[in-house]
């Protein structure tokens, strides 16, 4: 069964900084780690994605500002958000694919897996 297990979140003030991580298990083959945000009401966003090869994608409103790195060995996926907004408030999931079925993005979109971690809250206010 997949394990996901986020930590790093925290509060912050607009423009501060945060890493999140993440360690899946009980995965044996993983083409792709990404995280994922979600606020109240709404579906789970994919914000980052990182393949084995090391093809990134990052969604338009964090491009630039986040930076997504994954170690293939210890299969963990971090993501370090710099600078933080206001309107990056959410609780992150990180999740796994291994069935590399939408290349372009990397990921698919969240409602193409079935198992969440408990995800770790950024709540960025000042």
């Amino acid at each position: 069964q997949v394990q996901l297990v986020e930590s790093g979140g925290g509060l912050v003030q607009p423009g501060g900084s945060l890493r999140l991580s993440c360690t899946a298990s009980g995965i044996v083959y993983i083409y792709a780690m990404g995280w994922y945000r979600q606020v109240p009401g709404k579906q789970r966003e994919l914000v980052a994605a990182i393949s084995l090869g090391g093809n990134r994608h990052y969604a338009d409103s964090v491009k630039g500002r986040f930076t997504i790195s994954r170690d293939n060995a210890k299969n963990t996926v971090s993501l370090q958000m710099s600078p933080l907004k206001s309107e990056d408030t959410a609780v992150y999931y990180c999740n796994i694919d291994s069935k590399a079925m939408c290349p372009s993005t990397v990921m698919c979109p969240s409602d193409e897996y079935e198992h969440w971690g408990q995800g770790t809250p950024v709540t960025v206010s000042s």
